[in-house]
C-alpha cells in the first residue's frame, strides 16, 4: 500500500555552525581538557540535507536528523574528544616530514602491516616506531607504501573538491524489495538500515573467517544498524558457496559492498553484470574502484581535509569516522532512486570525495572555540550563541540476529539449495 505523501517541512536554511553544533560533532573535536572546537566546511549541514532528501524520497516513512547521525556511535560508546586520537582510538594524526599523517590501527593485523610500512619489527603498541618512520618519510612515501601494503593510513591534505552531481533520477519505492549486504562496520550497513526501515528486505551477507568486525564493538550500535535484519554466512572458499553467493547477487534488487572491488570478484561475483541485469549496485570504498587504497572513516575523513586545528596549529580530529556515516546517508538516498526503465546503476562512491565534497578551502587559521556557558558549551554565530549538543542516539527497532542464524531460511525463501 502506497504511502501518504509527507507534509513538506519548512525549509531551515543550512548554516554550518548551527548544524555542526546541533550534531553533537562539536563536542567530539578538540583536545579533552580544551574547549571543543567547530570543525571546518558543512559535513553537518550536508547530512541534515540527505535526511530531509530520505525522508522526500520514502514519502515520510523514514524521517531522522541527519547531522545528528553523525555522532551516533559515540553516544553508544561514549567516546569523548581527544586531540590527535581519534575517538575511538584506533587512529593518530602525526607529524610526516612534510607535515601530518592519519593513521589507522585498527585491525587484529594492523600491527603486522604496519611494520611492513616501516620496514621494522614493531612491539604490540606500535605508534613510537611508526611516528619516528613518519618523522623521517613524506607524505607521498607513506601513501605510496600504505596502497601497496593495504595498510589504512594517508597524508592529511586538503582536498576540496566540486560536490558530485549523480544522474537526477527518479524516485523508486524499497517495499519488498531485496537488498544483499556484504558491507561491514558502519557506512554500507547505516545504508542497509536506512533501506530497511524504507521497507525492503535486508540479508547481511559474512564469511566463516571474516564476519563483521563490528560485531566486536558496542553491541547496542551493532543492533541499532542491524535490528530486523537475516543475518546468511556462506563459505566463499567452495565451489557450492560460491555458486550460493552468486544466486543471491542474482536475487536482490540492490547489492551493497564496502571493499575493494577484486575482494567478491575473487569470489566470482561481477557487479558489471548484475548492474546489466538490473542490480543497483552500491560500492563503497576509500578512494573508489579504480584505486586500491584501504580506509575507516577516520583516516579517510583526515585524509580529505576534514581536520580541526587547534591554537598552535595542529590538526586534531573531527567527530567520530564522520566518513562513515556521510557516506552511508549518502549511498542510502542513491539506493532510493533509480532508472525509469528498470536498468540498473553502479553507484561509485569513494568515500574521500564524499568528505572532500563539504570542504571549500583549506581553513585559514585556528578553528572556533566553544566557550563555558553556565554548565554548558555555546558557539557563536552571527544570530546568538548556540548551545553545543552531545551525541545522541537512536532507539533500536528490534534485535540483531547472530551470525548465520537464518541461512537455511533465507536460502529456502529464496529457492537456493544450500551448500
Amino acid at each position: 500500500m502506497p504511502h501518504p505523501p509527507a507534509p513538506t517541512p519548512s525549509p531551515v536554511p543550512a548554516d554550518p555552525v548551527r548544524d555542526w553544533a546541533d550534531s553533537g560533532i562539536v563536542a567530539l573535536t578538540g583536545h579533552a581538557d580544551e574547549p571543543p572546537l567547530v570543525p571546518p566546511g558543512r559535513a553537518a549541514s550536508r547530512a541534515r540535507e540527505l535526511g530531509e532528501r530520505i525522508a522526500a524520497l520514502t514519502q515520510g516513512r523514514v524521517r531522522l536528523d541527519g547531522g545528528r547521525l553523525l555522532g551516533e556511535r559515540a553516544a553508544f560508546t561514549v567516546h569523548r574528544r581527544n586531540g590527535p586520537v581519534s575517538a575511538g582510538g584506533a587512529c593518530r594524526l602525526l607529524p610526516t616530514a612534510d607535515g601530518w599523517a592519519a593513521v589507522s590501527c585498527a585491525r587484529p593485523d594492523d600491527p603486522l602491516l604496519l611494520g611492513a610500512l616501516v620496514q621494522a619489527e614493531l612491539p604490540a603498541d606500535p605508534w613510537q616506531g611508526v611516528a619516528a618512520w613518519l618523522r623521517e618519510h613524506t607524505g607521498d612515501d607513506l601513501a605510496e607504501r600504505a596502497e601497496l601494503l593495504g595498510a589504512a593510513a594517508a597524508p592529511v591534505r586538503h582536498l576540496a573538491v566540486a560536490p558530485p552531481r549523480p544522474p537526477q533520477l527518479p524516485p523508486r519505492p524499497v517495499d519488498g524489495l531485496l537488498v544483499v549486504d556484504f558491507s561491514a562496520l558502519w557506512a554500507g550497513p547505516l545504508c542497509a538500515q536506512l533501506l530497511g526501515l524504507a521497507g525492503a528486505r535486508v540479508v547481511k551477507v559474512e564469511t566463516p573467517t571474516r564476519p563483521d568486525g563490528a560485531r566486536r564493538g558496542h553491541p547496542g550500535f551493532y543492533r541499532l544498524l542491524h535490528a530486523g535484519h537475516r543475518s546468511v554466512v556462506i563459505d566463499p572458499t567452495t565451489s557450492a558457496g560460491r555458486r550460493v553467493l552468486a544466486e543471491l547477487v542474482e536475487a536482490a534488487d540492490i547489492v551493497i559492498e564496502a571493499s575493494r572491488p577484486r575482494a567478491l570478484a575473487r569470489f566470482g561475483l561481477d557487479a558489471h553484470a548484475a548492474v546489466a541485469a538490473g542490480t543497483t549496485w552500491i560500492s563503497i570504498t576509500a578512494a573508489g574502484r579504480s584505486s586500491d587504497r584501504i580506509g575507516f572513516g577516520d583516516d579517510v575523513a583526515a585524509s580529505a581535509g576534514l581536520v580541526a586545528h587547534d591554537d598552535r596549529g595542529a590538526p586534531v580530529f573531527c567527530g567520530d569516522a564522520i566518513a562513515d556515516p556521510l557516506t552511508g546517508l549518502t549511498a542510502a538516498a542513491l539506493a532510493l532512486t533509480a532508472p525509469a526503465d528498470g536498468s540498473g546503476m553502479l553507484w561509485d562512491l569513494a568515500m574521500t570525495d564524499v568528505v572532500a565534497a563539504t570542504l571549500d578551502r583549506a581553513p585559514a587559521g585556528p578553528a572556533p572555540s566553544a566557550r563555558r556557558q553556565a554548565d554548558g558549551w555555546v558557539v557563536d554565530a552571527a544570530d546568538g550563541p548556540l548551545p553545543v549538543a552531545e551525541p545522541q542516539r537512536r532507539r533500536p527497532a528490534g534485535q540483531a540476529p547472530g551470525s548465520g542464524v537464518d541461512t537455511a531460511a533465507v536460502l529456502a525463501d529464496l529457492g537456493i539449495p544450500r551448500p
